[in-house]
């Protein structure tokens, strides 16, 4: 077989991940329709990631955010995007470079786009797991009403998301 010198791999995911900013740059136009809304994972100290130290020392790996009832100013640029959301009662802003995206999924519709995750963003481990946190009603509450990811407090992969 001869060497893709295309790189087709490259264009499929950077594509993908365009799919990600089409959907939330019209989210910040227009509000969430309907009953969508998304679990976005992403490696919390990949380049350009920008998160409180707190909760980067929380999730050193791996973190998910659920946009659904409650997050602001949502900006999305053609690098990334900025959320509001509020962890243990406390407003907090994350920027996310498209490129740290580990998993977008909408319930929803049970929608879901898993990307391979790049060797710099590897523990030395070898792990690309760590744990999630709910960024809809109260990211990192004890509030039983907060929407958590139905597979639990760790991210493995977008498996866990699918209704069983």
């Amino acid at each position: 077989m001869s060497e893709d010198l295309i790189r087709y791999d490259i264009l499929t995911r950077e594509a993908l991940r365009g799919v990600v900013r089409k959907v939330l740059s019209e989210v910040s136009r227009t509000g969430l329709p309907g009953d969508h809304h998304f679990y976005i994972s992403f490696a919390s100290q990949a380049p350009g990631v920008r998160l409180p130290a707190r909760l980067v020392e929380r999730y050193p790996t791996e973190m998910t955010i659920v946009l659904q009832n409650q997050f602001w100013d949502l900006k999305v640029t053609e690098a990334g995007f900025e959320v509001g959301l509020s962890f243990d009662d406390r407003p907090e802003t994350l920027h996310i470079p498209f490129a740290a995206i580990l998993g977008f999924f909408d319930p929803s519709v049970e929608f879901g786009l898993k990307f391979e995750v790049e060797a710099a963003l590897v523990t030395d481990d070898g792990d690309t797991a760590g744990e999630a946190v709910s960024g809809g009603d109260d990211a990192g509450s004890d509030d039983p009403d907060a929407p958590v990811p139905p597979g639990g407090d760790k991210v493995v992969s977008l498996d866990q998301f699918r209704k069983k």
